[in-house]
C-alpha cells in the first residue's frame, strides 16, 4: 500500500489529508511534506488520518518531529480522525498527553 498527501492551504492553516498506510517506507515522503508547513510563524497544520488504515513507529516520529518542529515556530500540530486502530497507537505511546488529537468526524451509529 502507498499513502496519499494533499495538502490545502487556508489563511493561517495548512490541511494535509492523509490516504493510506504510513509506515517505513512511507514515512520519509510525510516527513518530507510534513516539516516545511511546520516551520511557519503561528500557523496550524492539521492532519487528517482519517483515511489511514495503518501506521508504524516510524509515523508516530514524523509527528513528534513535526510537533517539536511546531514548538519552535510558536505554531500549532493538530491531528483528526484517527480510526481506532491508529489512535490506540498514539494511547499506548503516550502521545494522546502531548498531542493535540481530535475525533471531528460525524460518525453515525447504527
Amino acid at each position: 500500500m502507498n499513502l496519499t498527501i494533499d495538502v490545502a492551504n487556508k489563511e493561517n492553516e495548512n490541511i494535509v489529508s492523509l490516504s493510506g498506510e504510513i509506515d517505513a517506507y512511507t514515512a520519509p515522503k510525510l516527513k518530507e511534506t510534513l516539516l516545511p508547513l511546520t516551520k511557519g510563524e503561528n500557523t496550524v497544520v492539521t492532519v487528517d488520518l482519517a483515511e489511514v488504515n495503518y501506521m508504524d513507529s516510524t509515523g508516530l516520529g514524523v509527528f513528534i518531529s513535526a510537533l517539536k518542529s511546531t514548538k519552535e515556530t510558536n505554531s500549532e500540530l493538530k491531528l483528526i480522525n484517527p480510526n481506532d486502530r491508529v489512535m490506540r497507537l498514539f494511547e499506548i505511546t503516550g502521545l494522546t498527553e502531548i498531542i493535540n488529537i481530535q475525533d471531528e468526524s460525524v460518525r453515525g451509529g447504527m
